[in-house]
């Protein structure tokens, strides 16, 4: 209840602030007495699209902590807590990143990456990831999410996400106009026809959008699970490691993070929307790998 409680406050948040932007910067009237405003209607668009995945970027970290209950470890003198940091610590030298605040939370098997910025990251693994996995494999795991942070992945996935949704907008807005004022022929104001037909478009649209940054997701996976070989030395610990998730029950991270864990379960239709490729497919590539 409190991670829902807190994803609806957050996203309401974030629409206030765009709100008041666009009013501000005065793109909220792109359709006026002479028409579209294709200009207005870009900037419309990219406040909209790029504001609410930057917001949500540079908020990531504490929405992070709070949904989880996540526990920073850096300075815990409990020795498995120690060898986490200094595993961390060792992987962050070798990728050339500044070293990230260490967590683990509560929770079925699972770890993730986040932050803003990739000198300024969060790395955290789960309760459950520690019980069910040797330390080889949870050291390879380790490895993954800094090689998310390394490869600067937070970033990309937002400025794809941010891509998306501009053109979610943008599109969605031109056929409502042309729907209502060409097909319709409404010369008063906005009319059902654009509501109407803005909404659906956003719909469709978005599933479009949300298929096309799953896949980016997918390779941004396939990267890190080479990334985390590299800094193991070798891609054994990361198959192992794969291959006991892949028996396991990731069970579910709060939506904002779920794109940033190492494990989900795709399946049938939903697998184009996952984050996450299936097991076998990431430890195939894994052994084709030279």
């Amino acid at each position: 209840m409190k991670r829902i409680a807190l994803f609806l406050m957050t996203n309401i948040a974030v629409m206030v602030v765009l709100g008041i932007v666009v009013n501000v910067l005065g793109l909220n009237s792109f359709i006026n007495a002479n028409g579209l405003n294709l200009t207005q209607l870009m900037g419309f668009s990219l406040v909209i699209g790029f504001g609410g995945a930057f917001i949500s970027l540079l908020l990531s970290k504490t929405i992070a902590k709070a949904s989880t209950g996540a526990q920073i470890i850096n300075d815990s003198n409990d020795p498995t807590h120690a060898w986490i940091v200094q595993t961390v610590q060792r992987f962050a030298g070798t990728a050339g990143i500044s070293m990230p605040e260490v967590a683990i939370y509560e929770g079925a098997p699972n770890a993730f990456a986040t932050g803003a910025f990739k000198n300024s990251a969060l790395v955290a693994v789960s309760t459950g990831l520690l019980q069910s996995m040797t330390r080889e494999e949870v050291e390879a795991v380790i490895g993954h999410e800094v090689a998310h942070v390394a490869n600067g992945d937070m970033v990309t996935m937002t400025l794809i996400q941010g891509v998306m949704n501009t053109f979610v907008v943008f599109i969605s807005r031109v056929v409502g106009y042309f729907v209502d004022r060409v097909l319709l022929k409404n010369e008063r104001g906005l009319g059902i026809g654009y509501y109407a037909t803005t909404i659906v478009m956003d719909l469709l649209l978005g599933v479009v959008a949300a298929m096309i940054v799953a896949w980016f997701s997918r390779q941004r996976e396939f990267r890190a699970d080479a990334g985390a070989a590299q800094f193991m030395g070798r891609k054994q610990p990361m198959i192992n490691a794969l291959a006991r998730l892949g028996g396991l029950d990731p069970g579910e991270m709060p939506k904002t993070l779920q794109a940033m864990g190492i494990s989900s379960r795709p399946s049938g239709m939903m697998a184009l929307f996952s984050s996450h490729p299936p097991m076998e497919q990431r430890i195939a590539r894994l052994q084709q790998a030279g």
